[in-house]
């Protein structure tokens, strides 16, 4: 089992039984306790777990932590390579989403200005006095923690934006990218209309992924930035730049 499957699993299981001791776990999942340490300790950073004292850990998942745990490897090897692309003292846009997060942590301490509806993004960097950070505005959409509507669609109609990473539900074979959430869709269409390069993060199961609303086909981006294999992209994403993770 790969550490990002046995994370889930953890996830998982705390949030079916309640508290659990560390022996406990390492007993279900058939590995040693310092295995079982080291990963509880980065599922309590990234706020999917708590520890509490004497090992046992109590339940804080919700859908957007769930998610985070999934290829939490691939998606920190996504925001790396992404955040190399982007130059000092510009202006960036992050999409809602775990990669986005991702993303936003390697970007700490970086002299940027962001642009976000994220609430994960805002908890990444509210802490780094270099970044100017700026959140739109909208109704809260507490499971995925970002803010939805038409204020944030109508606050980026006045900024045009260095760059912009989005995330994606799927990448269909014909290279169309997909969303799974309606009122997220505007909000993707309005960044994408004002960022000068765009860039899509998709780790390898968004290829193809789920999702039945269009976005935008991939050509019509800037770039890729993936952990997938060249075999499982698209056609058209020979159009575009591609950055392998």
């Amino acid at each position: 089992m790969l550490p990002h499957q046995r994370r889930m699993q953890i996830a998982n299981i705390v949030k079916k039984n309640g508290n659990m001791t560390i022996s406990q776990l390492a007993n279900h999942l058939q590995v040693s306790d310092s295995t079982i340490r080291r990963d509880l300790s980065l599922l309590d950073r990234e706020g999917m777990l708590t520890r509490v004292r004497g090992g046992v850990i109590e339940s804080d998942v919700n859908p957007f932590v769930e998610v985070a745990a999934y290829a939490h490897d691939e998606k920190q090897r996504i925001a790396k390579a992404a955040s190399e692309l982007i130059a000092d003292r510009t202006t960036v846009i992050i999409d809602i989403g775990t990669t986005g997060a991702a993303l936003a942590r390697e970007l700490r301490g970086r002299d940027l200005a962001v642009i976000t509806t994220s609430l994960a993004v805002v908890d990444e960097l509210r802490d780094s006095p270099q970044t100017e950070l700026i959140v739109l505005g909208g109704v809260l959409r507490q499971s995925y923690r970002s803010l939805v509507g038409n204020i944030p669609e109508n606050a980026l109609s006045q900024i045009t934006a260095d760059y912009a990473f989005l995330g994606t539900s799927g990448v269909r074979s014909d290279g169309m990218v997909l969303d799974s959430t309606g009122i997220e869709v505007p909000i993707k269409h309005s960044i994408l209309e004002h960022s000068l390069n765009t860039y899509l993060l998709a780790a390898t199961d968004k290829f193809p992924g789920s999702g039945l609303l269009n976005v935008t086909y991939i050509e019509n981006m800037t770039g890729l930035v993936t952990s997938a294999d060249s075999s499982l992209l698209p056609e058209q994403t020979k159009k575009i730049e591609v950055i392998f993770a």
